[in-house]
């Protein structure tokens, strides 16, 4: 079995499938109270999101929309928060209640960055809904509305979230080895 595998590169395990479910209800419970009688649009960032906004979007006691954009950081070092729109929203926004819906929070770079850009489109509201937060790494003026789980400054995977494009099938929440990523 290929989690099985997985699993041998993960230090400890941060959040069970079960306290996943409980973030998942929690915070779907959250937003279905918020927007109440709005025009509802989950942007899902892709690729790490798939997952939490599949669980979430089931989660939320009213209609909504979805929509999914590809973006990537440029510029020197690691993440720059200077947006390219790799896949762009299809929705036009003028006039709706945009929740951006992200695995990660971290720098908040790139977030700014396309809350900047989105906002010139016209919603009524953007708000942010992440899976995970990483506080100690935030170095842009970005706050979540809606927080999964706090983690720590750590190598994470699974549920979405991935290193070289593996681990995102995991179930849970783990650490990833550092051996494995080379840290």
């Amino acid at each position: 079995m290929a989690s099985e595998h997985m699993a041998e590169d993960i230090s400890r395990i941060l959040l069970t499938e079960e306290q996943i479910q409980e973030i998942v209800t929690r915070v779907g419970q959250q937003i279905t109270e918020t927007y109440r009688g709005k025009h509802l649009v989950l942007v899902s960032v892709l690729k790490g999101s798939v997952v939490w906004m599949a669980d979430l979007m089931r989660a939320i006691d009213l209609p909504v929309e979805i929509d999914f954009m590809v973006v990537s950081s440029y510029g020197k070092g690691t993440t720059s928060g200077h947006v390219k729109i790799i896949k762009d929203l299809d929705l036009d926004l003028s006039g709706l209640d945009l929740l951006i819906v992200e695995d990660i929070l971290d720098t908040g770079n790139t977030l700014h960055s396309l809350m900047q850009l989105l906002s010139t489109r016209n919603p009524r509201s953007i708000k942010i809904c992440t899976f995970l937060d990483k506080p100690e790494r935030r170095v842009a003026p970005v706050t979540a509305d809606y927080v999964g789980a706090i983690v720590p400054d750590e190598f994470v995977v699974g549920y979405g979230l991935d290193y070289d494009q593996k681990y995102r099938n995991l179930p849970y929440l783990g650490v990833l080895k550092p051996e494995v990523y080379g840290d």
